[in-house]
């Protein structure tokens, strides 16, 4: 026909492998009803050369080539493979790396996200589970009841270099290359944001769904896996939670305007129509509360170096006004220890000699009775949070405060613990405040096994 273009053989392969991937990711919407919200969320972009998908949660990355070879080869292998790099983004995956490496997290993640599709109870995209596959979610299970990225991660630590390259090549799928180096970075700390609201989105649609969603073990554990993720994000971002916008002398150039105040002194002499603003407003905090449980449940080691990063993330981040009023509270099933710290110089010295007290059981009753005493006689007259570091297991309050409330706890490999509904709740993995001794794998250039040093 006059005037149609005639396709080159590159433009053919990239028209069809367009094609299959919508197929594909409708087959996928299908199938995952509740996964909707996610699959829309990545949007396809070719890229030559790349041999496999590699996403950086905004888009999913594919070689057009190479899906079109596999889609005639092997056409059950991509709805899977689309799964699997979509599955680390509901799971938070690529934002969650603080503190570990990133190739043992990278194995970590994998075996995470195949071991919820082997349970998924999905025929298309049911695989033969192998006899390595088989052992090793055996061993994960062994090692930690929610079989996460994280509490996997600390159990791979623990293996040799030769077993390590060894999963890393049964449960690769997709190219991690894309992943941010630094997931604090603005951008990418944006993007994690944005898959956290995905992922309630997620949770909720699995929930909508009922028993429907809930028919296998696999789609229970993914929808604990998404309840989970959402229950982490980074620790400086947290804090912020707790800002609020008050007066701080200060002089604010976005309020002063230059151009009436030069007028005047041109005009007048030295008389400016218009004076700086001697005060800003500012989000920040005046009045905060710190409780430790220091109950036999909880690790010494642990709670300061959480105290530390806390301290540190308040003095790095400009988060406090110079003068303040921080409460740092020891409790068990009793208040043990009350200090006030009144300014940033004092949680250098208060981290420093910091000795912890207690040892009974966990009972969160007392240490909020103690804070609305401090709040009845003015002590806490601008309280705006409390955070509670602990392991969950307590005697929550009955009624809800009236002030915000945050339960910090360590991600162990068990499910998270619930809290009431009036309180937020933080799972914080370990390697955020005493980074794990892996083994040294810093010549893994990534998780393709093609890329892999020979042995």
């Amino acid at each position: 026909m006059a005037g149609k273009h005639a396709l080159t053989q590159q433009e053919w392969v990239a028209s069809m492998a367009r094609r299959a991937m919508e197929l594909i990711r409708s087959e996928l919407y299908l199938n995952l009803k509740y996964l909707n919200a996610a699959l829309g969320a990545l949007t396809p972009v070719p890229a030559e050369d790349l041999h496999n998908f590699a996403t950086d949660g905004g888009s999913l990355c594919y070689d057009p080539a190479w899906v079109l070879s596999l889609y005639r080869s092997n056409r059950r292998y991509l709805p899977r493979a689309y799964l699997h790099s979509v599955l680390h983004c509901v799971f938070r995956h690529p934002w969650l790396r603080a503190g570990r490496d990133p190739q043992i997290w990278g194995i970590a993640c994998d075996i995470a996200v195949e071991n919820t599709l082997d349970h998924l109870g999905v025929a298309a995209l049911d695989r033969p589970v192998g006899w390595l596959r088989q052992r090793t979610y055996r061993r994960v299970r062994e090692a930690c009841t929610l079989p996460g990225a994280g509490p996997i991660y600390r159990w791979l630590c623990t293996l040799e270099e030769q077993e390590l390259r060894t999963l890393s090549r049964e449960f690769f799928c997709d190219s991690h290359r894309l992943w941010p180096k630094d997931p604090e970075a603005p951008a990418a700390r944006m993007m994690g944001q944005r898959w956290e609201q995905l992922g309630r989105q997620t949770e909720l649609s699995m929930q909508q769904a009922g028993s429907h969603a809930g028919q296998s073990a696999g789609t229970q554990t993914l929808q604990a896996q998404v309840e989970a993720a959402h229950s982490r994000r980074l620790y400086r971002d947290f804090l912020r939670r707790f800002a609020v916008w008050r007066e701080e002398p200060h002089l604010d150039p976005d309020e002063f305007d230059l151009g009436y105040y030069s007028y005047g002194l041109r005009t007048y002499g030295n008389l400016p129509l218009i004076e700086p603003l001697e005060s800003r407003e500012v989000k920040k905090i005046r009045d905060f509360v710190i409780v430790i449980d220091t109950s036999e449940s909880t690790a010494g080691a642990l709670v300061k170096a959480f105290l530390r990063e806390t301290f540190g993330l308040l003095r790095t981040g400009d988060s406090f006004f110079r003068r303040c009023n921080i409460a740092v509270m020891q409790c068990d099933d009793a208040v043990r220890e009350l200090t006030f710290l009144k300014d940033l110089d004092a949680l250098d010295r208060y981290a420093a000699n910091l000795t912890l007290n207690g040892g009974g059981g966990t009972d969160f009753r007392p240490a909020f009775a103690r804070i609305e005493e401090l709040r009845q006689d003015g002590t806490l007259r601008d309280l705006q949070g409390v955070l509670y570091f602990t392991d969950g297991k307590g005697i929550y309050p009955q009624r809800r405060p009236s002030y915000d409330v945050a339960f910090l706890f360590l991600e162990t490999g068990a499910p998270p613990p619930e809290v009431p509904p009036w309180a937020m709740k933080l799972m914080l993995s370990p390697e955020e405040f005493l980074p794990d001794p892996a083994p040294a794998v810093s010549d893994w250039q990534d998780n393709d096994p093609s890329e892999l040093p020979e042995l």
